[in-house]
């Protein structure tokens, strides 16, 4: 789930996954595994995947639930376990050679599917920053992240201490 607001919040100002460079980059960021083209074609397509993924993330659990739905009966999503690398026994439900984009967005619905069935959907919102729209993912124990990056939480909290600055 946090590659996908990561490949999200690419698409929020200052844009990057702009090159293959940086396709690449977020593949070695997050662990990737299976067929990687790394052309300006497997760039494109995963470009392509940020509005709709954009949409799964911000919505709530009644809407999520036929976008997830949708996302898995295109790509006919066949869970199974597998184990690779350094990493233990997870589950994949796309073929290793299937083409990245796909691998992601089924990536990123079976990661839905858990919160949906946690009930957990307030684990997503949109940056607190009010000029920026990046998802934010919280995964801390008190539900306290209210930024998607360190910029904008540092950006608000200068701020509000020039803010309480001027009021002295």
């Amino acid at each position: 789930m946090l590659a996908a607001v990561a490949l999200v919040n690419s698409a929020v100002e200052p844009e990057t996954m702009l090159t293959v460079e940086e396709l690449d980059a977020f593949w070695d960021e997050w662990g990737y595994t299976g067929k990687h083209v790394g052309d300006e074609a497997e760039l494109a397509a995963v470009r392509a995947l940020r509005p709709s993924l954009r949409t799964l993330l911000t919505s709530d659990r009644d809407a999520a639930v036929p976008l997830v739905n949708a996302i898995l009966a295109e790509h006919t999503a066949v869970p199974r376990i597998v184990r690779h690398g350094d990493v233990d026994w997870h589950l994949h439900a796309t073929a290793d050679d299937e083409p990245l984009a796909d691998r992601i967005a089924v990536e990123t619905a079976m990661a839905m599917i858990d919160l949906i069935r946690a009930d957990e959907m307030s684990r997503l919102g949109i940056c607190a920053d009010e000029d920026c729209d990046g998802v934010v993912l919280d995964l801390s124990r008190n539900r306290s992240k209210r930024f998607c990056s360190t910029a904008c939480g540092n950006r608000n909290a200068v701020a509000a201490y020039r803010a309480r600055r001027a009021a002295d």
